[in-house]
């Protein structure tokens, strides 16, 4: 008991000495006054006297209330130094932060005033300096002095949540005092003074599900089982209250979306307890029957459900797989039915969950089974072979209309329709068989060969006689049973070598033969020599019992002169029933060789030119051919340059050219030394001369009416006939261009134009003796000659 009332009176004596520091310090404030500390003596130690200096500005931190709205400035506080006498002699002067905008200075007296409304949470406090200085000479009279003006904050600062609106999940069925989230508040009156900023968070919304810690806003569950499947989002309303939630205080809410997230807590389970489906019985494996679904409330992978058949009769005719899409488990033919078998089925479906929590394995099982019954509907159904497929053999050759086998088809249906059978033509073009349609045989119509076609496949078809829509259609291989009707031959087109010194019994060649027939028909082969050759002089065979035989050389000495080509006969046997044989020739040379057997030469001809001639004499030969062959090449290159036209026109100028002609005629007679046509111009003789010194912008096309005959013999009309068509063409040039005539013409009344008479007269000169000197100058004699002689001829 004294131990307990101890700890009370030291309680009561600090409560009264915080009291009483509250007092002092709000006195302190209201009063807005500062002591005057003057200096004191203290005694020191041994009796010593201690003097402490007097101080010129001593004053403790102005203090200014936040958010005042008041008619007048609000006094922060004064200022007064100990020199101040009252006489007006010391003004005082303020600056620093605010200075002479929020704060001003009566510089006589030395009370500060804030001039405006201030805010703690735009700025806490103001360092300021003052300063007594003489009013007439402004020489300071103390040193500067910083003091502090601090905004004392007040609660006008609501809290404000981080987000305006929070969402958050938490599992169904979780424990209480689950945490879901946490959402904090600020506030932005000052932490350290009072409980301004002091916040406490309650629930407003969302009771009795969920509670908030005070202090840390955490939001909890606050009741068990909560089940998503009865409800699912929950909207909770949270307050943040400041002055430590009491009366008075401000405060701020915030939205906080919950929602339940799902788990494996419900098993399936199906509507009903039995499915009613049919399948018709021409059904094929793999079509649908029916769907069957079992209904669980759980979502994403907690609800996906697995379906199987553990039970029933239809275990080995059907089958169930699972659609994830729809959650339904869908019933399918596994096998082919028949309602004349058995026309209903019984099966027993499971439905599990795929993925089990095993928290609540106790709410289970989690699987739920259901009854299917499914009947089979007749169908009018096709008709049915024996046999999947059929194989038949016939002997090749054989007759036609031999039986090669039979094929059955029957109608399953309780009719039981009668059958018609039919051949796929498609599958048989030939048409090498026939089918019965009433019994189903199948006959040949044309004899078959293996060796063309070894199998036959077809295709038979069989229809109700009734209904032609239902067919069924069934294959059918048939195989040609070899025989032997093929004799053995060369297995190539054999040319035998064999060298003039080929010594006896000297094997030159290996023969071998293919059969046609199968290989109970064909090998093995045997060779031999024809009975009427057996003893053949050259040559011989033997046979090496391996489908194979070797021809040997029987005499030595072979000579291509005498005879350089032999044609062996031999022939071939099959081992057939009965066997087949043939006569084949073999085509033996002889060719000369070296002495080790390597073949040189198989040609006769060349056997005797080289008897007479050289290696080297057959080359000078072959080059005296090509030096000829050059010689002529050169010759007639020579030729051609000779003919070609003497006269050549200038593209420069065509009016004159001088054309000199080195050879000299011999005579009349002489019709090759000059060919007169060189100087005609190709296209004179249509009438149409081109300009060669201009490109013309049109071609002139003489009339045709101008257009003389090539063979005229009036030359007046030929030259007429050309001015015109100068005078009448509009790309002729305006000078005098050479002419080419081919044609000179007879009987024309002027004189001639030949040079040879240019110089002289008719008595000038004596041309009499040319007819003296033979015929080849007769036709000079007869021009130049005496006028009588020229009319007696004429």
């Amino acid at each position: 008991p004294k131990m307990k009332e101890d700890n009370c009176l030291h309680a009561a004596l600090i409560c009264l000495g915080m009291l009483y520091y509250s007092h002092v310090v709000t006195t302190e404030k209201l009063n807005h006054t500062r002591p005057s500390l003057h200096g004191h003596h203290e005694k020191g130690k041994e009796g010593q006297v201690l003097h402490r200096s007097k101080r010129g500005w001593v004053w403790n931190q102005f203090f200014v209330i936040e958010e005042y709205t008041g008619p007048d400035p609000v006094l922060v506080g004064r200022l007064h130094s100990d020199i101040d006498s009252g006489d007006g002699n010391i003004k005082y002067i303020l600056s620093g932060e605010g200075a002479g905008i929020i704060f001003v200075i009566d510089d006589k007296s030395g009370n500060i005033h804030a001039t405006k409304t201030l805010d703690r949470e735009e700025r806490a406090q103001y360092t300021l300096t003052a300063q007594a200085v003489d009013r007439n000479t402004n020489r300071p009279l103390e040193p500067p002095s910083e003091f502090i003006v601090k905004v004392q904050d007040i609660n006008d600062n609501p809290p404000e949540f981080l987000h305006e609106n929070y969402h958050a999940n938490v599992p169904e069925r979780s424990n209480v005092g689950t945490s879901v989230i946490q959402v904090t508040a600020s506030d932005a009156d000052d932490p350290t003074y009072g409980n301004s900023a002091k916040l406490v968070y309650s629930i407003l919304e969302g009771q009795p599900y969920f509670s908030v810690e005070a202090q840390t806003g955490i939001i909890r569950t606050a009741l068990p089982n909560m089940d998503r499947e009865a409800k699912e989002e929950y909207h909770v309303v949270i307050q943040a209250k400041d002055m430590g939630g009491h009366m008075g205080g401000l405060s701020g809410t915030t939205k906080v979306t919950i929602t339940l997230t799902d788990v494996n807590d419900n098993p399936p389970k199906f509507p009903q307890s039995v499915y009613q489906m049919s399948v018709s019985e021409a059904a094929v494996p793999g079509e649908e029957v029916g769907r069957v679904k079992a209904k669980d409330p759980d979502i994403g992978e907690n609800g996906l459900v697995a379906y199987s058949i553990i039970d029933g009769d239809g275990m080995d005719m059907f089958e169930i797989t699972t659609d994830y899409e729809t959650q339904e488990g869908v019933v399918k033919l596994k096998k082919l039915l028949d309602f004349e078998t058995k026309k209903s089925y019984s099966l027993k479906v499971e439905a599990a969950n795929v993925h089990i929590d095993p928290k609540f394995i106790s709410n289970g099982p989690f699987k739920d089974t259901v009854t299917v019954k499914i009947s089979v509907e007749d169908a009018d159904e096709p008709p049915v072979f024996l046999k999947p497929s059929y194989i038949f053999e016939v002997q090749e050759n054989a007759a036609s209309g031999t039986v090669v086998g039979k094929v059955h088809a029957k109608d399953p249906d309780a009719a039981n329709s009668a059958i018609r059978y039919s051949i796929d033509r498609h599958t048989d073009l030939e048409r090498y068989f026939i089918i019965n349609a009433e019994d189903g045989n199948i006959k040949t119509i044309k004899a078959l060969d293996r060796e063309e076609i070894a199998w036959h496949n077809i295709s038979v078809f069989a229809v109700e006689v009734h209904k032609q829509h239902q067919e069924a259609k069934v294959p059918v291989a048939i195989k040609v049973i070899d025989v032997n009707d093929n004799a053995p031959k060369f297995a190539a087109a054999y040319e035998a070598f064999v060298c003039e010194n080929a010594r006896s019994n000297q094997q030159f060649i290996t023969i071998s033969a293919d059969d046609k027939d199968d290989s109970a028909n064909g090998p093995r082969f045997i060779f031999s020599l024809p009975p009427e050759i057996i003893h053949n002089p050259n040559f011989t065979l033997r046979d090496n019992r391996d489908n194979t035989a070797s021809v040997l050389v029987r005499r030595e000495g072979f000579s291509r002169q005498k005879q350089d080509l032999y044609l062996l006969p031999i022939v071939i046997s099959d081992g057939g029933l009965p066997p087949m044989s043939s006569t084949n020739t073999l085509t033996i040379r002889v060719c000369g060789c070296d002495s080790n057997g390597s073949l040189l030469s198989c040609n006769a001809e060349a056997y005797i030119l080289n008897a007479g001639l050289s290696t080297g004499a057959l080359i000078a030969i072959l080059a005296c051919i090509v030096i000829l062959l050059v010689i002529v090449v050169l010759f007639v290159t020579l030729k051609r340059q000779k003919k070609e036209p003497l006269i050549v026109f200038e593209e420069e100028d065509v009016r004159e050219n001088i054309i000199t002609y080195d050879d000299e005629g011999g005579g009349e007679e002489d019709t090759e030394a000059f060919d007169i046509a060189t100087l005609q111009n190709p296209d004179g003789i249509n009438g149409f001369i081109p300009r060669k010194d201009i490109k013309p912008e049109y071609q002139y096309m003489p009339r045709p009416g101008l257009r003389p005959a090539p063979n005229s013999v009036d030359v007046d009309d030929f030259i007429n006939t050309r001015i015109q068509e100068a005078d009448n063409d509009p790309t002729a040039p305006p000078y005098d261009s050479i002419q080419i005539y081919g044609y000179e013409g007879r009987g024309s009344v002027a004189g001639s134009l030949s040079s040879l008479e240019s110089a002289t007269t008719d008595s000038d000169l004596d041309y009499d003796y040319l007819q003296n000197w033979g015929p080849r100058f007769k036709k000079l004699a007869d021009l130049y000659g005496s006028k009588d002689t020229f009319d007696d001829d004429s």
